[in-house]
């Protein structure tokens, strides 16, 4: 069975592969009399795509998104929600190659062992070429919940994080890596071309925060929130790790220390002294802002040659031509907004239906 639906009320199915025609979603379940049009999209399509300058792949796609259905004199129907965007730079001749023989790192052989074969055009399915979809899907959600203001950015390059007394929001979209340190954007240069020119590349972790999230999104146990998220942000290409709030360092903690302790706040309202938890507890929002970082593994195309098998089961080696990112966790920025505004948008969908 194929799994290529996300979300429970608000959902969105993507389609398409790396070296075909095009790719898209269809997002169901919007509700209707919402302002849509291409150009409410193409912002954040345009934040992902690549080719922008040396630090990403230098495949040219313009990322122009045409919506198919779902719209009347500008607004949303309530019905399915049809979203295209047109593949028009592809260089299938760069995986001759790898026709012959699995890239490691890849998902070449898990894709061959479980249907019999598999499209080495860059992956099919598998490339990362597939998040324009869901960005395109997620700036739909984003309609959904115009309460919530979503921001994302990259904490880390290749082991070297940013200097969080150094934050400053206001650098994020003013380096080609959405980095909120300018001293650390600078380092990040030298180390993203001493790996680009090396044929090598490096890993990232992104980190996404929601603010202006309302108490009560989410549902124990089965649906929660945070659940949810991982399960969102894990979907992702390239994605081996997500936390929520502390995450991983909560466990080297005592208890006083990763309790959140609350106080009265005006008009009867919480406040929160500490966010250990990212905003939810008990799968559930606390009104915090919700954290969530995620972890891009090195881009696994790289121009030094591994050990592989070809498809026979013989020994050989394989370097990956072509054009490739040297750091996939950068354009990972958009895309770890996007998953963060359609969960956050079906759990408001969720939280309505059962509490009004």
């Amino acid at each position: 069975m194929s799994f290529n639906t996300f979300g429970r009320v608000f959902r969105f199915t993507t389609w398409g592969e790396s070296h075909g025609p095009a790719l898209g979603a269809v997002v169901d379940g919007c509700p209707p009399g919402l302002e849509l049009s291409e150009a409410a999209i193409q912002p954040f399509l345009d934040a992902r795509k690549p080719g922008q300058n040396r630090f990403t792949t230098q495949r040219r796609e313009p990322d122009e998104v045409r919506i198919l259905s779902g719209l009347f004199e500008g607004k949303t129907t309530g019905t399915p929600i049809s979203l295209m965007i047109e593949n028009t730079d592809q260089r299938s001749k760069d995986y001759s190659d790898v026709a012959k023989a699995y890239r490691p790192g890849h998902a070449d052989y898990a894709y061959d062992a479980k249907y019999g074969f598999r499209d080495y055009r860059g992956g099919g399915r598998s490339s990362a070429r597939e998040t324009a979809a869901r960005v395109a899907a997620g700036a739909v959600a984003r309609l959904v919940i115009p309460e919530v203001a979503i921001t994302a950015y990259v904490s880390e390059i290749g082991g070297d994080a940013i200097d969080r007394e150094a934050f400053d929001a206001g650098e994020i979209r003013n380096n080609p890596f959405f980095c909120p340190d300018p001293a650390a954007a600078k380092r990040w240069e030298a180390l993203v071309d001493e790996a680009r020119k090396a044929g090598s590349s490096l890993g990232a972790v992104v980190e996404c925060v929601a603010e202006g999230v309302p108490p009560g999104w989410g549902a124990p146990i089965y649906a929660k929130l945070d659940a949810d998220l991982a399960s969102g942000m894990m979907g992702i290409n390239a994605v081996k790790g997500v936390e929520i709030g502390d995450g991983f360092a909560a466990a080297r903690l005592r208890g006083e220390e990763n309790a959140d302790p609350m106080h009265p706040g005006a008009h009867g309202s919480v406040r929160f002294a500490a966010n250990h938890a990212g905003g939810i507890a008990g799968g559930i929002s606390t009104g915090q802002p919700v954290v969530v970082r995620v972890a891009f593994k090195p881009t696994s195309s790289i121009l030094i040659a591994q050990p592989t098998v070809t498809r026979e089961g013989e020994a050989t080696e394989l370097a990956t031509k072509g054009r490739h990112d040297p750091c996939v966790g950068i354009r990972g920025v958009p895309v770890a907004e996007a998953m963060m505004a359609l969960v956050l948008a079906d759990h408001k969908l969720l939280h309505r239906a059962q509490c009004g």
